[in-house]
């Protein structure tokens, strides 16, 4: 998927569409519980099968995108988001929801397999990446602003889901359909930087887990243990996220001038007090300050954490195997949150989790710092004061692929055969001296 061929805003609105129900856990959790004869348990752990369903769609596509084409992926994933979210909110029967959640779950994490690979193609995989948090943070603060004013039930978070997807639809004409000349050239080669890559998705599965643990879980304590009322914490979720864009904002104008290693391990460290400060709230002022800092704070990393598995691998392999690897953190943690929260109350579970995240940070900053010297720019070769061979490359038609990477296996050398009249053969050379010329030789009787 070449990032000359694509354009970013089709990415970004698959961005959103994709991350839409993470973003939209705590209320959808939430409402299962209240709407339906669900415990609290048992609500988190059907949020848990969604993220897991969009979890399971990331590994089994991580490495097909480009053999099935970016549009027709993209175009089955959100086909199912609308039929599988749109079936859950039309029924009231626990199954039927269930199912339709976990299909929707499906087509949301296939639209994000599809909009990591192509991110990952991009000569700025961090630029997008922002732009795509913030679109999906600006959309996720407007529906926790009308949700609660549209009355009870279960059906409206995934009905928001559904019409995001309709409504991405049409972008997808955009993206490209199947090459098959570069899927011939880039099948079979290897997975490049494995350790790095294996070490950042098993840190990116516990801090996803970690986050999303205390995310679950976020309605309850501002419901019961800062005793606030539904309109006032969908508030200060939308404030939040609406601190979030800030956030984000930020992270875009400040690019790589900070490396990757200091946002991605102090930010971790902040992230960890600002946990404990939420699942501690008794009052608006703590649960306000806990969650708005925390979600100020948590695009940014993530939006680092991104761009570092997309520099991992040109084609975007590690993006969508560290993404789907989060979201597997991310599918346990409603359920996890709700285990311990539970068992040892909310204040507990959020010193469990800040210890968490402080010992995660450790590998995490540490793959950054061993990655932080390599280029954005998928395959660039860089000589000393000169262009980059990829730029090179590019500009001469040559395929994304037919670049080398630094440590990267040897390519296959390509016999082409090229058609054409033979030149004919010169004589033997002979003595020096003048020649006879041959009648109706060309320049005949010119010595």
């Amino acid at each position: 998927m070449s990032a000359a061929r694509i354009l970013p805003w089709p990415l970004v609105a698959l961005f959103t569409a994709g991350y839409l129900a993470p973003y939209l856990l705590p209320t959808t959790v939430g409402r299962l519980d209240t709407g339906l004869p669900l415990s609290a348990t048992q609500a988190g752990a059907v949020g848990s099968a969604l993220l897991l369903s969009s979890a399971a769609a990331g590994f089994l596509l991580a490495s097909r995108v480009e053999r099935f084409g970016a549009r027709t992926l993209a175009r089955v994933g959100l086909a199912l988001a609308v039929v599988g979210y749109g079936g859950a909110a039309l029924t009231d029967a626990v199954p039927a929801v269930v199912a339709g959640l976990v299909v929707g779950g499906f087509g949301s994490g296939t639209a994000t397999t599809v909009a990591a690979t192509g991110i990952a193609a991009h000569r700025d995989p961090h630029r997008i990446s922002t732009l795509g948090l913030l679109a999906v943070s600006a959309l996720a603060c407007a529906l926790y602003l009308t949700l609660p004013h549209l009355g009870p039930g279960h059906d409206q978070p995934p009905a928001a889901i559904a019409l995001t997807a309709l409504a991405v639809w049409p972008l997808t004409g955009r993206l490209p359909l199947r090459t098959a000349a570069r899927t011939a050239v880039q099948e079979g080669s290897r997975l490049p930087h494995r350790r790095s890559g294996l070490v950042l998705a098993a840190a990116m599965l516990c801090w996803s887990l970690a986050q999303n643990s205390l995310w679950g879980v976020s309605g309850r304590i501002g419901l019961t243990q800062a005793h606030l009322g539904e309109v006032t914490v969908g508030a200060v979720f939308a404030v939040s996220l609406g601190a979030g864009l800030l956030g984000v904002i930020g992270a875009g104008a400040l690019g790589p001038r900070l490396g990757r290693a200091l946002p991605v391990g102090a930010g971790t460290a902040l992230i960890a007090g600002c946990i404990v400060l939420s699942a501690s709230a008794t009052d608006l002022t703590s649960f306000a300050t806990g969650e708005i800092s925390w979600n100020t704070l948590y695009p940014i990393v993530l939006s680092y954490l991104i761009g570092l598995a997309a520099s991992l691998d040109p084609r975007g392999r590690w993006a969508v195997l560290v993404g789907s690897a989060s979201s597997l953190g991310t599918a346990a943690g409603p359920l996890a949150g709700s285990v311990l929260s539970a068992r040892a109350g909310f204040p507990v579970m959020g010193s469990v989790l800040a210890v968490g995240l402080l010992v995660i940070a450790l590998p995490m900053t540490a793959v950054a710092l061993h990655t932080g010297g390599r280029a954005l720019l998928p395959g660039t070769v860089r000589r000393r004061g000169g262009t980059p061979a990829a730029v090179v490359a590019a500009s001469a038609g040559a395929p994304s692929g037919a670049v080398p990477q630094i440590g990267a296996p040897e390519q296959p050398v390509v016999e082409i055969t090229v058609d054409g009249t033979a030149a004919p053969v010169r004589p033997a050379y002979g003595t020096a001296g003048p020649r006879h010329a041959t009648a109706g030789a060309p320049g005949a009787g010119v010595r």
